[in-house]
């Protein structure tokens, strides 16, 4: 049954209550969802019903496709004056014997690994030291781009930028314009976990506020630069900070229209100063993936990092609104695997990153960053491979 007349048939059960035939109308005809609803999905709606109206949304938007990249990320330091009680990945500056603090020379030797490889982006985060700061950041943007002219960086969040720019008295639209002459091409979505100030406060107080963090993603989108954007889920959040927040990237995204995809990043809690805060489940993950896809009607992305929520997870994922998993990363990451993620080192290689989202009846689509299509792999046999077993995604209700 296709993703219409699963909604048609939906749209006629008389159990269901007029809360929830109401949201579902209005999926039907593209409208938006207020905020009360949202909250209302994420108090009442079951598993099912979210993935009926998630899934007909992401293929109204993208049909079957799904998309990955080929990447790989350069993580500077992992020392940093913040203390986040969620990361498992920082060691604070006193601390600083425990991590590690990459010269520009050491990124350029990462950089360099990857020249006979087919790789599109460099991903580029990590903590926030005084030394790495603007000047640091241009030198290495220029010195990458001279090397790989081709290769996409997509670097730094604004958490890293605010104090960057801070420290260099620059506003957030000239230290934005000066990294992208020196060769930034574009911005992940980290460091925004979740923006009401009441959980803030609690789980990351000394960093960036959401307004600060929001302001550095207007500018970059001024500069015709496009970004993600991210939400930490499911450790002392409520559900109405979790729709707050998508709301203000909502709000966000209607005025300045630079957000590619929205990536839930779901807790974990090894390692950390939030080790007693139990992990959400599956099921919860697979709904606040469908209630994102929901709510989000003017963001043309919903990404799920395989390398944190489990290959096996990635693969459901795309039955609840996702509709790109990423990319092959090449175990360059332990932001991830530090934090007690299933995946302690996340790397796929193209074919299988191709045959995990054929088993599940979904087209590959290698992108670039900026979702131009590089490959489709929908048809694409690779050499020796044996033909992938297809299996029907697990209706839970």
């Amino acid at each position: 049954m296709d993703a219409n007349s699963k909604l048609a048939l939906l749209l006629n059960d008389t159990n269901l209550s007029a809360e929830l035939k109401a949201i579902a109308n209005k999926v039907q005809n593209q409208e938006r969802i207020t905020f009360d609803e949202g909250v209302y999905l994420y108090e009442h709606a079951e598993l099912g019903y979210l993935g009926v109206l998630a899934n007909y949304i992401r293929e109204q938007k993208h049909g079957d496709k799904t998309y990955f990249n080929r990447n790989f990320h350069i993580e500077p330091t992992n020392v940093c004056v913040y203390d986040c009680k969620f990361c498992s990945y920082s060691r604070m500056i006193k601390q600083r014997e425990e991590g590690w603090e990459m010269s520009v020379d050491g990124m350029m030797d990462v950089l360099k690994k990857y020249d006979n490889e087919p790789v599109t982006e460099v991903h580029i985060t990590g903590g926030v030291v005084p030394k790495q700061n603007l000047d640091f950041y241009s030198d290495f943007f220029r010195r990458a781009k001279a090397h790989r002219p081709e290769l996409h960086i997509k670097a730094l969040t604004p958490v890293e930028y605010y104090y960057i720019f801070k420290k260099a008295k620059l506003s957030h639209y000239d230290g934005m314009k000066y990294l992208q002459e020196a060769g930034l091409d574009s911005m992940p979505g980290g460091g925004a976990e979740i923006f009401h100030p009441e959980v803030r406060e609690k789980i990351a107080h000394d960093k960036c506020n959401a307004e600060q963090w929001l302001d550095i993603h207007e500018q970059a989108h001024k500069l015709g630069m496009k970004t993600n954007a991210t939400m930490l889920y499911g450790h002392i959040e409520q559900f109405w900070h979790r729709v707050d927040h998508m709301e203000r990237l909502r709000q966000q995204q209607d005025k300045s229209g630079g957000f590619q995809a929205f990536i839930p990043l779901k807790f974990r809690n090894q390692n950390n100063q939030m080790d007693h805060v139990p992990e959400v489940s599956v099921i919860e993950d697979l709904r606040n993936y469908a209630i994102a896809r929901i709510y989000l009607d003017n963001f043309d992305h919903i990404k799920a990092y395989w390398a944190m929520i489990s290959r096996q997870t990635a693969q459901l994922s795309l039955n609840f609104g996702v509709d790109d998993i990423d990319g092959t990363l090449d175990d360059t990451t332990k932001i991830y695997s530090m934090a007690g993620a299933e995946e302690q080192h996340p790397a796929m290689n193209t074919e299988e990153l191709v045959n995990l989202i054929k088993q599940v009846n979904r087209k590959p689509i290698e992108r670039d960053t900026l979702y131009n299509v590089v490959t489709d792999y929908t048809d694409f046999v690779f050499e020796g491979s044996v033909k992938p077993q297809y299996y029907k995604l697990p209706v839970i209700n």
